[in-house]
């Protein structure tokens, strides 16, 4: 004799069918939109290599050392680049999977924190490509002995600026981080500013350890992760839950 299954194990079942299909949706969208910059892997990689070329003596040029170099990279870029703009739809697809086991109050403020962890989240990227690449570059190249002929490899170079990319992505999603902390009740935004010094030493500790070795970057990270901190501090204050009165 065969048990039944229980509303339990048919619950089960229904969340993980829904987020085989979440996960699904995210992978179909991330190739569509791979497959529809494949033909421009070319400009793309003109593009992703100009802020190093641009500090480097005119006629420079990447090398590749790895024999498949010159045809794997373009393939890379074009697929990070898929991920950055697919991340909205990812990021919707997985507040769908989410959503319907909140509350109406819980989904009203997850809202505007999901558009501003996006938001955020492309700020600190576009932040590092605008202006912390070509500043670490410039730097670079201006201390480089006259005597050193600088040929950067291609896959190290796209390793280099893709963890730049994500680390300043990532990181520039701190406030959204607090404001999580200080809604959830584990921290209070008084216990956030007696804090703060430790932060800050933290935040330049960071910064050292996940930026090239040199002042610039550390500055251009520890910064605005402070500024950061500190918005985050007050969003908080904003939007915890008041006190229930009596």
């Amino acid at each position: 004799m065969t048990a039944r299954s229980g509303p339990a194990e048919e619950s089960l079942m229904g969340h993980l069918l829904e987020l085989r299909s979440r996960l699904l949706r995210g992978v179909v969208a991330v190739l569509a939109v791979f497959l529809g910059l494949m033909p421009f892997a070319s400009q793309l990689y003109e593009r992703f290599s100009a802020p190093l070329l641009s500090k480097l003596p005119s006629g420079s040029q990447l090398q590749a050392i790895d024999v498949a170099g010159g045809f794997f990279i373009p393939i890379k870029l074009a697929f990070f680049a898929a991920l950055l703009v697919a991340m909205p739809y990812l990021i919707y697809q997985a507040w769908a999977f989410v959503a319907p086991g909140l509350y109406q109050s819980e989904k009203k403020l997850a809202r505007p924190i999901l558009l501003a962890a996006v938001a955020l989240f492309y700020v600190g990227c576009a932040f590092a490509w605008f202006l912390v690449l070509p500043m670490v570059f410039g730097f670079l190249a201006m201390f480089t002995p006259d005597t050193v002929t600088m040929i950067p490899d291609v896959a190290r170079y796209l390793d280099f600026v893709l963890v730049i990319l994500l680390a300043f992505g990532l990181s520039f999603e701190l406030p959204v981080a607090v404001v999580i902390l200080v809604v959830l009740g584990v921290v209070t935004p008084a216990q956030l500013r007696e804090a703060r010094g430790y932060v800050v030493v933290g935040v330049f500790i960071l910064a050292a350890v996940i930026t090239p070795p040199d002042v610039v970057s550390q500055l251009m990270l520890a910064i605005p992760l402070c500024l950061l901190y500190e918005i985050g501090i007050v969003a908080g204050a904003v939007l915890r839950p008041k006190p229930a009165t009596a």
